[in-house]
């Protein structure tokens, strides 16, 4: 299994179309990580890059993310990735909760109040 999280730092960015990096992790069939990986962010709109096709060649399934947006929900989700929202804190402690069992989507989406990129992207949460 191969988990996708948007990441700045060492933590889940909170949103996933602005993130610097992407950390790819890849579980084996006990639920345990194996491999970590750094995947580049395509600069702009998350919803309008390449990134879910991409993500689907290197056949992540599931995308852990902060806020994002319901486009962005959409083109994954077309792309046979589950996105699970509402994600914060150490990248990798967030995915040893996914594998445990332990994460639940927040259910909470981001609107965009603009379509400049990187302007008026907001989250409800």
């Amino acid at each position: 299994m191969k988990i996708a999280i948007p990441t700045r730092g060492n933590l889940v960015d909170g949103h996933f179309g602005q993130c610097e990096i992407y950390t790819v992790i890849t579980a084996d069939d006990k639920r345990n990580i194996v491999r970590t990986e750094m995947l580049p962010s395509p600069q702009g709109c998350g919803c309008k890059s390449d990134i879910a096709a991409i993500f689907q060649r290197l056949g992540i399934e599931v995308m852990l993310a902060g806020g994002i947006g319901e486009g962005a929900i959409h083109v994954l989700n077309y792309h046979g990735i589950h996105v699970i929202r509402g994600c914060s804190g150490e990248v990798i402690k967030v995915a040893e909760q996914y594998l445990n069992e332990e994460l639940t989507d927040s259910g909470i989406t981001c609107s965009h109040h603009s379509h400049h990129h990187g302007e008026g992207h907001t989250c409800n949460h």
